[in-house]
């Protein structure tokens, strides 16, 4: 390649083309030859006559940012800025290069608007790539950073059943053990299996999020009233106090009970994990213009502020030692299924408050 062939020359007079001639030198380059490195002084702009140049970059393992062929230029950006060189290249095969000097670089520049402006529309094209590059490589990182914290997530919470379990089974083989224990064994590992169900089920419901809820006309009453009759039980075990404070309308609600069920379970074991030093948990119902207002609250620590904008986005957790932290990122899904809202709200001297509308029927 001539230098009248390199695109970036192509606005140079034939007078202009003769100076170049007379100070462009011409170099070679064996394959994994060093051109210059990292931190060099800018002394001047390479042009690619024939091979290959590799632009790399970092400490430790070396990242190639670019590879130029014949007619692309390279190290125009210390020249322009008097600065060392940012980046090293090398040549990635045998090459030849064209190498205008630095001062006579920019001699050309200052006296050719039509090369000045052509040099910066190619460096503005490169930034432009280089930027997309980062964004998607800031993109890439975050999404295995997301994935890392999923997975060590649900590995946490599948070791800690699995732990009991298998504790339980190897105790449940002693000979020595009095009946009244054993007899608790089964209930012991009942619960846990249930816990890993659980886990399961979350992030079936966060994957499988398209489908939505089978919404049909039935009494929210009813299905409150049994949901609390199986939730004390299970919650009298805990040093917590379920407190039904009323009860909702009587009436047809259209509502899945499956998938409302899970946000009402959702919402009040999310409120046990913040009273394991006792508490009270109140479930509340109102009734407004077309809808219901549903109120869950503890006498918890409350959610903390840091907190309070990302607690329904996927993976967000705080102040729990488990969790996937899609619980109420699949609450808000199955609310906004039944055509409702939830949100949360702060009141001085009291806990968490989570409060969901449901639409009455029509």
């Amino acid at each position: 390649m001539t230098l009248e062939s390199i695109p970036l020359l192509g606005h140079l007079n034939r007078a202009e083309f003769q100076a170049l001639r007379v100070i462009a030198q011409e170099r070679s380059f064996a394959a994994g030859q060093e051109i210059f490195r990292e931190g060099a002084p800018g002394d001047g702009v390479y042009f690619v006559k024939s091979g290959l140049v590799e632009i790399s970059g970092g400490t430790g393992a070396r990242r190639i940012f670019s590879r130029l062929g014949p007619g692309e230029f390279f190290g125009e950006m210390a020249v322009i800025e008097l600065q060392p060189r940012s980046a090293a290249a090398t040549a990635a095969e045998n090459t030849g290069v064209y190498f205008l000097p630095r001062g006579e670089m920019l001699v050309f520049i200052q006296h050719s608007p039509a090369l000045a402006f052509a040099l910066l529309q190619q460096i503005s094209h490169r930034l432009r790539e280089f930027n997309h590059l980062h964004v998607r490589e800031i993109v890439e990182a975050e999404r295995l950073a997301v994935i890392g914290n999923f997975a060590r997530g649900i590995i946490h919470d599948l070791k800690n059943p699995l732990s009991i379990i298998s504790l339980t089974a190897e105790m449940s083989s002693n000979p020595n053990l009095n009946p009244e224990t054993r007899a608790q064994f089964p209930a012991r590992i009942q619960r846990q299996v249930l816990r890993i169900n659980d886990l399961v089920t979350d992030i079936l419901a966060f994957t499988e999020n398209r489908r939505r809820a089978d919404i049909q006309p039935g009494d929210l009453r009813h299905f409150v009233l049994e949901l609390a009759a199986e939730l004390r039980p299970e919650l009298a075990e805990k040093p917590v106090q379920f407190v039904l404070e009323n009860e909702p309308p009587t009436g047809l609600v259209p509502f899945d009970a499956r998938q409302l069920g899970r946000v009402f379970h959702n919402l009040i074991h999310n409120a046990v994990d913040f009273l394991s030093d006792g508490g009270k948990i109140f479930l509340r119902f109102k009734t407004g213009p077309g809808e219901i207002l549903v109120e869950i609250e503890d006498t918890g620590p409350g959610i903390a502020p840091e907190i309070a904008d990302k607690l329904f986005q996927p993976f967000a957790t705080h102040g729990k030692t488990h969790g996937t932290g899609l619980g109420l990122t699949i609450c808000k899904k199955i609310i906004e299924d039944h055509g409702g809202k939830i949100s949360t709200r702060r009141e001085a001297g009291h806990g968490a408050i989570f409060c969901f509308t449901l639409p009455l029927g029509k």
